[in-house]
């Protein structure tokens, strides 16, 4: 039975596909609506976290990017990132944005096996 009140989005588009966008705006919506939310992010993903990487994308009408990730945040949103795509693109902690924690799938499926709901973008 899916835990109605955790979801968990996974996030595979980077600063160069509006998904990225939509993937944050949707996430907010949930911390809105009473979920604890988490982002895993793979693949180009990862760029999103880079310092300065969300400020390349804006969707209008949507808030920034930037605007977008930090208000998740601020509110108790959870952003993972993939740690073989993290060093495959040659990053460390320190190439990305405060309070993003590098990790493994294993937080991702966690989650799923607990009855998360799940996105994708």
């Amino acid at each position: 039975m899916a835990d109605s009140n955790k979801l968990v989005i996974l996030v595979t588009k980077g600063i160069d596909h509006e998904l990225s966008s939509v993937a944050f705006t949707i996430a907010c919506g949930g911390i809105t609506s009473g979920q604890e939310v988490s982002i895993f992010l793979t693949s180009s993903g990862i760029d999103l976290v880079r310092k300065g990487g969300a400020s390349m994308t804006r969707v209008d009408p949507l808030d920034s990017l930037a605007n977008l990730m930090a208000d998740f945040q601020a509110r108790g949103g959870t952003i993972w990132a993939c740690l073989p795509c993290v060093k495959a693109r040659g990053y460390d902690q320190d190439d990305l944005i405060e309070g993003v924690i590098i990790t493994g799938a294993s937080k991702l499926h966690e989650q799923l096996i607990n009855g998360a709901s799940s996105l994708s973008f």
